[in-house]
This record gives C-alpha cells, structure tokens and sequence, in this order.
C-alpha cells in the first residue's frame, strides 16, 4: 500500500509530519509513505536518522497552502501545493490514499474542484469525524464540509457513515441517528423532519434522533446532521474535554493531600485521557470522493499523523470508496 502524506501540513510542518510518517513507515514497513511537499525541508528534517528497513519515498511540491489562505483561490492558484501534486498521485493511481493536517478547506477545495472530483451521485462530499469514547466510537457526519443541507444531502451522509463505520470500525447493520434537540420523532427543525422521512424509508438501520448526550453513549454507530451543527458540536466536546482536564489539574495541584492522591490515581488519570485522545484516531475521512482521504487536525503531533495514516490502511483495507460508489443512488 502506498500513502500519500502532506508533509507541509500540519501547523508546525514539517516536523510533525515527518515524525510521524517515520512511525508510520516502522509500524508498517510493507507499506510506502510518500512525503510530499518541499523537498530541502524534508530531508533536514530527517537529518541523520537512519531509514534503514522503512519505505519512505519523497516526492517535491515547492507550494504551501496554509491555514490563512482562503481556500477556493489557493485550489485554484497555487497548483504546484503539497496539497495538489499529493492528491494527484491518489487520482492517477500511483497511490493508495492522502492524509492531511493542513488547511481543511483546502483540502476540499483541491479534492473536489481540481483533483479527484466527486464520487458520481454524490451531491456533496462530507468531512466525518471517529470519536473515542469509553462506551466505544461512532462516525459522525458532516462536520464543516457542507453549512446548509437538504434533506438528500443527509440521507446520502448517512449512507456514507454507514459504509465507513462497517469498514473500518466493524459494525455489521451500523445504526443510524439524526442529532436533533429531542429524542421524540417530532422534535428537529424542518431540515431533520424531512430527513426523518426519508430515512425511515431507506435500508439504513436508523434509529431515530439521539441528543448529544445519548450520541456520547455510543447509543448509535452513525451520527448525522449539517455542517454547521456538526462543527459544533465536535467543537463544543473538544472544548468540554479540554475545559475538564484542565479543571482537574488544578484541583489535584490545589493541596498536597490532593496532589498526594493524583500521584496515587496517575495511571488511571492516563488510561482515561488515552481514551478519549483525539490523537488517538489521528483524522476522519472526507467521504464522498474519488479516493481516500483523511484529514487531521492542525495541531496534530507525530502519534496522530501516525494515527491518521493507520486511518488511511484502514480505509483503504475495507475498500470504502467502492463500497461508496455502489452504495449511494
């Protein structure tokens, strides 16, 4: 298996990057990592460590998108990006996969406008997300990729979180759940009553809405809803993690009897943060494409570029973009 990796994407590129597609290509050394992206800051990065027994391949992309660049003009302007020739690899088929910590929007941009293009009767691609959780993980799409929906945009999400979550996470018949402000069939805006419908018609397992606290239970495999709420609320969790790990820092630091009992309860304080680490999954895909890619966060270390390539094996193994093409109608 070939990945792709964008070695100018994260926000300390390219050090993390190349970390991590060093771990990738030691834990799976009958694979190949590609870097992409500049090619003098790749190899002083690498510097003097050894390479011996690990495929990793460097291929030269003298452009950048960054972070501040507006998506739509850096797809259409800058061409020679990491973020172009990589996923132009995937497109030509000299590679398997694409992974990215850069730019978000830039990596829709450039896969859907100037790459790999949609995958034929899907009307938008979606950006999901893997929540580790200790009640297990779900998929949960859309998002960011897609503010405004119809309700035919949603069902089609659904059918991709379906797929995904098989593939990759093992979930035979996933079920399927609308995130609404109730429980009740009735409950939703108009955009989820509408959906309702046309799930309950579909051959999804669904279940019916779930509120945030019940999709945090892990009460259904495949969460979905708009762009807009599903950034959100993938926001609003990360933020609540940070906010209470760091809350409980400061109250175990706070006396010497309770630092005492943090020292005693250390290693089960990081089994839980282990759990619940976003770095743990990596990324999510951006399904709906003519390839595999998966997009990690900004600030991503060289655990979760790591992580993000096992995302990519793992999408690639289950064969999710053809079990997509022949799945959505």
């Amino acid at each position: 298996m070939r990945i792709v990796l964008d070695a100018m994407g994260s926000d300390d590129y390219p050090v993390p990057d190349v970390t991590g597609a060093l771990m990738a290509a030691q834990e799976w050394p009958e694979d190949q990592v590609i870097l992409v992206g500049q090619e003098t800051a790749i190899k002083q990065t690498l510097g003097d460590v050894d390479t011996t027994g690990v495929s990793l391949e460097i291929v030269a992309a003298d452009e950048v998108i960054e972070m501040d660049d507006e998506p739509a003009w850096a797809a259409r302007e800058k061409k020679g990006s990491s973020m172009h020739v990589g996923m132009g690899l995937v497109r030509d088929g000299q590679a398997d996969a694409f992974v990215s910590a850069g730019n978000t929007g830039g990596v829709l941009a450039v896969a859907t406008l100037q790459t790999l293009k949609r995958i034929r009767r899907v009307k938008r691609p979606a950006l999901a997300a893997i929540l580790p959780l200790p009640a297990g993980q779900f998929v949960t799409l859309d998002i960011g990729a897609n503010a405004d929906c119809k309700p035919e945009y949603l069902v089609q999400f659904a059918v991709m979180g379906s797929v995904y979550a098989e593939a990759v996470l093992g979930r035979r018949n996933p079920r399927v759940a609308l995130l609404s402000n109730g429980e009740e069939r009735g409950k939703g805006n108009q955009l989820v009553k509408e959906t309702t419908k046309l799930l309950e018609d579909s051959n999804l397992d669904f279940i019916g809405n779930v509120e945030p606290k019940e999709a945090m239970a892990c009460s259904a495999d495949v969460v979905v809803h708009d762009g807009f709420s599903g950034n959100i609320f993938i926001k609003t969790t990360e933020a609540a993690a940070s906010m209470l790990n760091h809350l409980i820092r400061d109250e175990i630091t706070a006396s010497p009897i309770t630092a005492l009992g943090g020292l005693l309860a250390k290693p089960a304080f990081k089994r839980v943060a282990k759990c619940v680490d976003p770095f743990e999954i990596g990324g999510g895909p951006l399904l709906g494409v003519n390839g595999v890619v998966i997009v990690a966060h900004g600030r991503s270390n060289g655990r979760a570029i790591k992580n993000a390539i096992g995302q990519a094996r793992h999408a690639v193994q289950g064969g999710v973009v053809e079990a997509i093409r022949q799945g959505v109608t």
